[in-house]
């Protein structure tokens, strides 16, 4: 990231229309890359099915996008130095168009994942292009404008998100979650490349990057990811998952060790000298577990557990997103005026309480049962991002702070891929013992057993006493593998709501901040 004196060291001239219409284009794409993992949430269920996915590797269709976006993150502000924003973002847009014409092309679970890492890769510039384009297009008297209108932009995204997507898919196909970002990702790359011409926006110069940095940066994300994921089903003590995980751990420690001793650091370690940023990151980092978890526990138990169809999922997703969108301007308001450490504390309290409220689902749980958790959740989000980001960046200098807020969001995706990593670990370990333990009770003759997870009592009576022939072994299946999945996804939520509440503690550690930042850059800072 470029530092706070390059985005703000130039004469900046009066904004006129070509650069407000490539500033909106530009939002276009931001829009597109937040509401991207949204809209394919949804549906997650019907690409599991129509592609043959094991249900233990869907998980990979948010991840890749995930873990691709953090490695992407650090070279925003390499690349806008080299080839100045409006050819980054030109760029970026149309890989992410051509990455999302691959995805909806893909026949096989493979081709899907290799085309959602390069999505996920581009996609991730395209949010801190923004940010650094409000300070470089425009003057200080029009920065709060082009603020707003990103900061509606980025709350906007995950709101329709869920809905978008299961409209789509179910109205189409799931194919269409990707075609329909060709069209708009022409636009925008077209548009910002015929309106953003001038020295401010094609300004580059030439700035170093330590790539030894990002090889271990993504190798130790790409082995944590896989060591997380095949420890459930090959176990923690096999060599192969010790290796994985140990070369995480010897990567991560040599991506601190090269990142605080490079002359030109792939990310700025000396934010971190602040407490207030280092418990704002740890922060992010939980929010982010949380937010793309129940992101991905929602369809995941309405989709295999309940039936429900993608537009089905969408609509009873989509109270979170409308809780957030009308609670927003209270904690815009609440974020000028109160001290940060009380509203976060409200904030992540509110969001652990929702999540909590999720975790006693039982398998007839639908709309009603998940109506009040959604609402607690929606409520908190906004009181979880604004007031953190006031700690984490409020006390930093001019000079470091958009290195911290590209470190900031970094923090956040990195909860997010290494929590859906933890929560599917859970889910899966998790049903594999409680589906022994049913299929034990069931062969020991237990009625109750057998009447709960959906077997007619009179059929199983019948056929209690005697060894379950082909037919009944497969109608007896999936009511078995539903039933063990309902305890495992509520021991997934506890998870998140525990890790929540327990973050709570970090705010002891909080010094008091100066006055907010604009509340509409905080948005921007958040990244929605």
């Amino acid at each position: 990231m470029d530092d706070g004196a390059d985005l703000n060291g130039g004469e900046t001239q009066a904004a006129g229309y070509r650069e407000w219409t490539g500033f909106i284009l530009m939002c276009l794409g931001m829009f597109m890359a937040i509401i991207d993992i949204q809209i394919v949430a949804t549906s997650l269920p019907t690409i599991q099915s129509a592609l043959g996915i094991a249900p233990d590797r869907m998980i990979w269709v948010q991840t890749a996008y995930l873990t691709a976006e953090i490695v992407a993150i650090p070279l925003t502000g390499y690349l806008t130095a080299r080839i100045g924003m409006r050819w980054l973002f030109v760029g970026a847009v149309s890989l992410f168009t051509i990455a999302s014409f691959g995805c909806a092309m893909s026949n096989h679970f493979g081709e899907l994942i290799a085309w959602r890492i390069v999505q996920g890769f581009s996609g991730g510039t395209l949010i801190p292009a923004v940010f650094a384009a409000v300070f470089l297009l425009f003057p200080p008297r029009s920065q709060a404008l082009a603020t707003t209108i990103a900061g509606v932009a980025a709350v906007l995204a995950p709101t329709i998100g869920p809905i978008v997507g299961g409209w789509i898919t179910q109205s189409y196909s799931w194919h269409w979650l990707f075609r329909v970002n060709i069209l708009p990702g022409i636009v925008a790359a077209v548009g910002v490349a015929i309106f953003l011409r001038g020295k401010v926006a094609e300004r580059h110069r030439a700035r170093p990057i330590d790539m030894l940095a990002l090889l271990l940066l993504a190798t130790s994300l790409i082995a944590l990811q896989i060591g997380l994921k095949d420890a459930p089903s090959l176990g923690w003590g096999v060599p192969h998952v010790l290796m994985l995980l140990g070369l995480s751990a010897v990567s991560t420690a040599a991506f601190i060790w090269r990142t605080w001793v490079s002359g030109a650091p792939l990310v700025e370690l000396r934010c971190f000298a602040d407490p207030n940023f280092t418990v704002g990151c740890v922060l992010s980092f939980v929010l982010g577990f949380g937010l793309f978890g129940s992101t991905y526990l929602m369809p995941f138990f309405l989709g295999l557990v309940r039936d429900h169809g993608p537009l089905r999922i969408g609509e009873i997703m989509l109270v979170t997103g409308l809780t957030q969108l009308a609670t927003a301007p209270l904690a815009v308001w609440a974020e000028r005026r109160v001290d940060p450490r009380w509203l976060t504390a409200f904030g992540f309290a509110l969001f652990a309480i929702g999540l909590l409220l999720s975790a006693d689902q039982t398998a007839q749980s639908d709309f009603a049962d998940m109506l009040i958790p959604q609402m607690v959740r929606g409520a908190a989000i906004m009181f979880c991002l604004l007031p953190p980001t006031r700690m984490a960046l409020g006390r930093l200098p001019a000079s470091m702070v958009a290195d911290g807020s590209g470190l900031f969001n970094l923090m956040r995706n990195l909860g997010g891929a290494v929590g859906l990593a933890l929560i599917d670990t859970t889910i899966f370990s998790r049903a594999a013992s409680e589906a022994t333990q049913i299929a034990g009770k069931l062969r020991a003759g237990d009625v109750a057993t057998a009447v709960k997870i959906g077997i007619p009592r009179d059929a199983f009576l019948e056929q209690r006493g005697q060894p379950p022939d082909e037919f009944a072994t497969e109608m007896i299946r999936p009511l078995v593998e539903k039933a063990s999945l309902v305890p495992a996804i509520n021991a997934a939520w506890l998870l998140c709501a525990v890790l929540t509440a327990l973050i709570l503690l970090t705010l002891l550690f909080v010094k008091r901040t100066r006055p907010a930042l604009s509340p509409d850059a905080s948005l921007i800072a958040t990244g929605g």
